[in-house]
């Protein structure tokens, strides 16, 4: 998770007003790929990571610093992205105050059978990514 926390800070300042998140693929306990969200409208972490990657996902779990998103906004869900691209497991640091989400994408992730973990790293994540949730699409 701390590897995606790293990745969230590359996102500042294009991403705004999105919050800056990072997303991190991991295969048999190596990084396959890495995202963080871009600028409005462009690809969110979690998205940009799995265009990164070519192999099957089912054995990658994605670690991500906030809660998936579940809604289409300018881009698509990011929640449903992952359970069509065939990821089987979801570490989470946050979950996404945005009343739009906030568990939202998590409920979506766990119906389609994807185990999702909460709360990994939640305050180190937390003290970088707080200023800047509740404000974005």
């Amino acid at each position: 998770m701390m590897l995606a926390l790293e990745e969230s800070r590359k996102a500042l300042p294009a991403c705004l007003p999105n919050p800056p998140v990072g997303c991190i693929l991991v295969k048999e306990g190596e990084v396959v790929a890495a995202g963080f969200t871009k600028a409005p409208g462009e690809h969110h972490a979690e998205a940009e990571a799995l265009a990164k990657y070519d192999g099957p996902l089912n054995e990658v779990t994605a670690y991500v610093t906030l809660e998936p998103c579940s809604f289409q906004g300018r881009t698509p869900s990011c929640a449903e992205a992952l359970i069509r691209k065939g990821v089987k497991r979801v570490v989470v640091a946050l979950v996404d105050p945005d009343p739009r989400n906030n568990g939202l994408g998590l409920a979506k992730l766990k119906q389609a059978g994807v185990e999702v973990v909460e709360g990994v790293c939640r305050g180190e994540v937390l003290a970088f990514l707080g200023p800047y949730l509740n404000g974005g699409e």
